[in-house]
């Protein structure tokens, strides 16, 4: 029996390592993928994502010192990394928004669960308190509405 237990321990010892391994490398990809914006540094990046099955909503913000700059995602890399990075959580308890943050040549990622987010905050709003909190009341500089953004009802 204690044989038993301790293979099976060693198996879930393994099994965790894999998926923290997995875990891992989607956080270096994302960290990649947002080193991709050349325009601009990656110091002080701060990409908060919503994510759900089948759904991300990402926004990444540049700490330029006197104002934030939002820059567009790449939904289709970063999107794919994200949703492969919820997926690879065990059980039924999942993160609903990470908080991934680049400074000193690091990255530090938050992880927050349904039960953290306020159901009365709006989303806007709350990203823009998320923003506050790394970076300071600071303005938002967005890019200009194209035109071929818009639609007709």
């Amino acid at each position: 029996m204690a044989l038993g237990r301790a293979r099976s321990s060693q198996t879930n010892l393994r099994e965790e390592r894999v998926k923290k391994n997995r875990t891992e490398e989607l956080l270096d990809l994302i960290g990649q993928l947002l080193a991709e914006d050349t325009e601009y540094p990656l110091e002080g990046t701060l990409l908060h994502a919503e994510v759900e099955r089948a759904s991300v909503g990402p926004s990444i913000f540049k700490n330029l010192g006197n104002h934030i700059l939002y820059r567009d995602p790449d939904l289709d890399r970063l999107g794919d990394a994200l949703l492969d990075l919820w997926y690879a959580q065990e059980g039924e308890k999942r993160w609903a928004e990470i908080e991934y943050i680049v400074r000193n040549g690091r990255f530090e990622a938050t992880f927050v669960y349904p039960e953290e987010i306020d159901p009365d905050e709006e989303p806007l709003d709350r990203r823009t308190r998320i923003v506050a909190r790394y970076f300071g009341d600071k303005p938002i500089v967005y890019p200009p509405w194209e035109e071929h953004d818009s639609f007709q009802l």
